[in-house]
């Protein structure tokens, strides 16, 4: 699933490490840490990649994520319900954090540990979340073993 948000490069192995945590000093800031390796590296390296909140939930209104994922929602236990409603914008912070990463891979790593700031690739990170509409929904479906209505695609 993460190879389609991050574009499916088979040059790089890349794994969430943690997150979405609160970046120090920023309020309007979330960060996912992963675990990168190049084939030709011999080890690998850590990227942080920031997120702001502010696109964050713009982003989920345009896809109206909420909307796509109720009817399977509904569909489980209420008791089940709720700590699956909770962990739903983790999930798409990290899906967010995944698109983000793939423009910061496309850009070019080194061998080294780096940080991709809230500030870099806003209207790419616009423009990639919204063409990967469907994979994006169906990685926070899949994290939350839910079933999306294949007949409701998110809006163009």
């Amino acid at each position: 699933m993460m190879k389609e948000l991050f574009g499916g490069s088979s040059s790089y192995r890349v794994t969430l490490f943690f997150g979405p945590e609160p970046v120090d000093g920023a309020t309007d800031v979330l960060a996912c840490v992963f675990n990168v390796k190049k084939r030709s590296w011999k080890a690998g390296i850590q990227v942080s990649v920031e997120v702001m909140l502010g696109q964050v939930t713009r982003l989920r209104h345009e896809l109206r994520l909420m909307d796509r994922l109720s009817e399977a929602l509904l569909a489980i236990a209420p008791e089940e319900r709720s700590a699956r409603e909770q962990r739903i914008e983790d999930l798409f912070v990290q899906a967010v954090a995944w698109c983000k990463l793939a423009l910061g891979m496309e850009a070019g790593l080194t061998q080294e540990n780096h940080c991709i700031p809230a500030a870099a690739f806003v209207s790419e990170l616009d423009r990639l979340v919204m063409d990967r509409r469907e994979d994006v929904a169906a990685y926070v479906a899949s994290e939350l073993d839910l079933a999306l209505d294949p007949s409701s695609p998110s809006p163009p």
